[in-house]
């Protein structure tokens, strides 16, 4: 199939939405189809054997776009959709594949292009709005909950990433055409040597401390803060590394470290191309998530699970919809009980136990081979439910 792709995300970058998108369109090429991806003027370009790229203009010469929902997002989200729209006029396509808000000119342009629909739903969009801080307007959050129901009602096809979002399609009505594809593929990394692996230890842990480690972005709802004062209380000798880090999130970490009297156990690190986050991971001894809002599952958890690294995390429905106490040690979203979780995961041979159920989770459910399957699938569920 030839498959028009629009991606209202800066591509590639090491982030939630264009990692997904990263290996939706590496399994598209890998089973054959030939993928034009419409997409943001920043970001890396990827080569794929059947992949091209066609990039909006900078107009407003952007050199960030930051995660989630934004006003910069909306000139530029009207220029991919008149790009789009004249692509879609002048070529022809078998297929058009939606991610995020850039579902709504995707159905339109199926409609007029008379061709099958996608929607990749990375989140709910009305939810968005409370998750990121972008507005608390109850008319706005019931517009993106219309415009939701709209796109999927007008989809042939539904992906989700995580249970709680197929719940929430089935309640709408629309569970028949939608496929849950979780983010469960990792980035090709060479293996770090012992003289690597000891070297790199000695950056981060000095005096021989173990590595409590959390990669991701620092948004508020991630968690740090608390897990910050988490590490504050525990007593094992052990140091907190915060992988992931820009220029404005370092000095706010330092300042909150500083403040907790844990400088000195708190190595905050920059962000690191995608194929070197399994070196700091092979290196941590616990891994974090304390996420305390939203109820997506952390594309992060898929990779921690496969690690047989102690995983703790908050005990929220972000979480528990994948993990259980028999693969990670959950606790509540309060310091002293993500302290308490710490440090049995940093002592405990239960703890070295579920990370081993954890691994062998992995390695049987969530394989590569399993994730063409179900993007094949999504592919025959649009042209199945397509009617000209």
């Amino acid at each position: 199939m030839k498959i028009l792709m629009l991606a209202p995300e800066p591509f590639f970058q090491p982030r939630g939405t264009p990692i997904s998108v990263y290996f939706r369109t590496m399994a598209l090429s890998d089973l054959g189809h030939e993928v034009d991806l419409m997409t943001y003027p920043l970001g890396e370009d990827v080569s794929f054997k059947n992949l091209r790229i066609f990039r909006v203009r900078n107009v407003l010469r952007l050199k960030k776009i930051k995660i989630g929902p934004s006003y910069a997002k909306i000139p530029l989200d009207a220029l991919l959709t008149l790009k789009a729209g004249f692509r879609v006029l002048t070529k022809r396509y078998d297929l058009i594949f939606s991610h995020e808000e850039a579902a709504l000119p995707g159905v339109v342009l199926s409609k007029l292009g008379r061709v099958p629909h996608i929607y990749d739903m990375h989140s709910s969009l009305p939810q968005q709005l409370e998750n990121f801080e972008f507005s608390r307007s109850a008319f706005l959050k019931g517009l993106f909950a219309l415009m939701e129901r709209f796109i999927l009602k007008n989809s042939h096809s539904v992906i989700v990433i995580c249970p709680d979002l197929m719940s929430r399609v089935k309640a709408g009505g629309f569970g028949g055409k939608a496929i849950l594809i979780e983010n469960v593929v990792d980035f090709p990394s060479p293996e770090a040597g012992p003289e690597e692996l000891a070297q790199k230890r000695r950056e981060l842990a000095p005096n021989g401390e173990k590595i409590i480690l959390y990669a991701g972005n620092f948004g508020p709802y991630q968690g740090v803060s608390l897990l910050l004062e988490a590490a504050a209380l525990i007593r094992e000798k052990a140091v907190l590394v915060l992988l992931g880090a820009g220029p404005a999130d370092r000095a706010e970490l330092k300042k909150k470290a500083d403040s907790l009297g844990i400088g000195d156990r708190v190595v905050i690190h920059d962000r690191v191309p995608p194929s070197e986050v399994p070196l700091f991971v092979a290196l941590a001894d616990v891994l974090a998530s304390p996420r305390l809002t939203g109820t997506n599952t952390p594309l992060k958890i898929y990779s921690f699970l496969k690690s047989g690294k102690p995983l703790v995390a908050t005990n929220l429905y972000t979480h528990t919809q994948v993990l259980d106490d028999r693969i990670a040690v959950l606790v509540e979203p309060t310091p002293e009980a993500m302290a308490e979780g710490l440090s049995f995961a940093l002592t405990s041979p239960e703890a070295q136990r579920r990370a081993g159920a954890a691994k062998e989770l992995a390695e049987r459910e969530h394989t590569y081979s399993a994730y063409k399957e179900k993007m094949d699938r999504s592919l025959r569920t649009a042209r199945a439910n397509f009617v000209r």
